[in-house]
């Protein structure tokens, strides 16, 4: 199972950004989190198959329609002990 950390970087706030994560996270049968961070990004954890967490990157990149991303900035966590059990927004 793959464990990454995605920083997206933008206009990404206020766009229905973290329910498109949502959206596509279930679709991938992904599990973590996504959420606002107070200097206008979004942070997410996502956990799943190697395949579909590429996908997910692949997304973040795009975002909904009136989101302009300008980076995202991905770390594996490849020591991560914490098992999501479903991905939610917080």
């Amino acid at each position: 199972m793959t464990t990454v950390h995605f920083v997206v970087k933008g206009q990404v706030q206020g766009v229905g950004f973290r329910r498109f994560v949502l959206h596509h996270a279930h679709q991938l049968n992904l599990r973590g989190f996504v959420c606002n961070l107070e200097d206008g990004d979004v942070e997410c954890v996502a956990q799943g198959s190697g395949d579909a967490i590429t996908q997910l990157e692949l997304l973040l990149r795009q975002g909904p329609h009136h989101a302009t991303v300008s980076d995202v900035v991905c770390n594996d966590l490849e020591n991560e002990a914490r098992r999501y059990t479903q991905f939610r927004i917080l």
